[in-house]
């Protein structure tokens, strides 16, 4: 992959990443970082390529020294309404505009830009080539692997702090075994499916 050089050479350039488009269950989680050259965070990278230890202790980092940083995310109502790439979308809008120090330029992972007033580029494979979206990355996949966790709790037996709701053996057993939870994207063709068969009986 070519470094990415950008058009935007200032100080107050912000990363956006989401986590949780391919999961059957729980919101799409997104963050936006501007991060602070004067107080560097070493080994940032694509939350996915870290360890969970690794991104437990950057999530801590990030929020201590990047200069301004937020979370936000889509329900999953909203995925289920809008379909999971404009409810992304949505989500990384609104953590982009909910930053308390607005950005003057906006890195988006992926090849899609949100529609909003910010200049912005989107960087394919991001979260590994930008510091900022790798910084917004870990936030957002930290926070969703939490929830998931703490859903375990909830729905026990469906395995969610292990697979994160992604459609996993384990997952789909349960679906069947168990049933569909409020958390369950119904949109998504596995649980559709599920709800259709059910709906059969």
């Amino acid at each position: 992959m070519e470094p990415f050089i950008s058009c935007y050479t200032g100080l107050l350039g912000a990363g956006v990443d989401e986590v949780g488009r391919g999961p059957l269950a729980g919101d799409v989680v997104t963050a936006a970082v501007i991060l602070d050259p004067e107080n560097p965070i070493e080994g940032l990278n694509d939350s996915k390529k870290l360890t969970e230890k690794k991104r437990d202790r950057l999530f801590d980092e990030i929020q201590q020294k990047a200069k301004s940083f937020c979370i936000a995310r889509a329900s999953v109502a909203e995925i289920d309404e809008l379909n999971i790439l404009q409810a992304s979308l949505l989500a990384m809008k609104r953590a982009v505009e909910g930053l308390p120090i607005q950005p003057e330029h906006v890195w988006v992972d992926g090849n899609k830009i949100p529609r909003w007033s910010y200049e912005a580029e989107a960087v394919v494979k991001g979260d590994s080539r930008v510091a900022a979206i790798s910084a917004a990355s870990i936030l957002a996949k930290v926070t969703r692997d939490r929830e998931m966790v703490a859903f375990d709790g909830i729905y026990p037996g469906y395995g969610f702090a292990g697979h994160k709701g992604y459609p996993t053996k384990v997952h789909m057993e349960a679906v069947d075994r168990l049933g569909v939870t409020p958390i369950h994207r119904t949109s998504f063709g596995p649980i559709k499916a599920k709800l259709e068969q059910l709906a059969l009986f």
